[in-house]
């Protein structure tokens, strides 16, 4: 479904976007070099949408990305996300990253090993580098094996993974987002 409307708002980090349409969010926008990127991206995909002030919902996810990117706990679990246009592969993998709690993290493998066939990692990786709600569906918090980054498809790439990476540890954690060889010293997310 197009998006009917889209705001942006200020954040720790700089100026972020959410659009929506009449079922809930279409598409996250992560900082950029300015508003001007994020209102261009948003127009030359959904040229009829309007920006302006965000109905209740999304306004309090914007809030809670907001919180999230200042380095407080925020709980994002309540965004309604409009799957209209996304496929069913994704649907299944976004679920799944949509249970990775802040400060812990999954691999693109122990998605795939969930989706019942562990040769699925690329596709995960794939369908992670294509997901319109970073943050909400936090594809952030998925690695490579071996505690290696794999890749990051929004603005600032893998630097901006790490950066929202720290700022999620904050929540409790005391060991450093790096250990001396250069791993992650974030905790694996629960085995379901």
């Amino acid at each position: 479904m197009a998006a009917t409307g889209f705001t942006l708002f200020e954040t720790a980090l700089g100026c972020c976007g959410i659009a929506w349409s009449g079922p809930g969010i279409v598409a996250v926008a992560l900082p950029e070099d300015g508003p001007a990127r994020i209102r261009a991206r948003f127009a030359r995909k959904w040229p009829a949408a309007v920006e302006s002030p965000p109905p209740p919902g999304i306004a309090a996810v914007a809030g809670g990305i907001q919180a999230l990117l200042a380095g407080e706990a925020a709980d994002l679990s309540a965004a309604l996300l409009d799957f209209d246009e996304i496929g069913a592969f994704e649907r299944r993998v976004y679920a799944i990253a949509l249970t990775i709690p802040p400060g812990e993290t999954l691999t693109y493998g122990e998605i795939a090993a969930r989706l019942g066939d562990k040769a699925l990692s690329r596709a995960v990786g794939q369908a992670l580098g294509r997901n319109p709600f970073p943050i909400v569906v936090p594809c952030h918090r998925v690695l490579a094996s071996g505690g290696r980054t794999g890749g990051f498809s929004g603005p600032g790439g893998v630097s901006t993974k790490f950066r929202l990476l720290g700022i999620e540890r904050v929540h409790g954690r005391e060991e450093s987002l790096f250990s001396a060889v250069g791993g992650l010293a974030l905790q694996p997310a629960p085995r379901r």
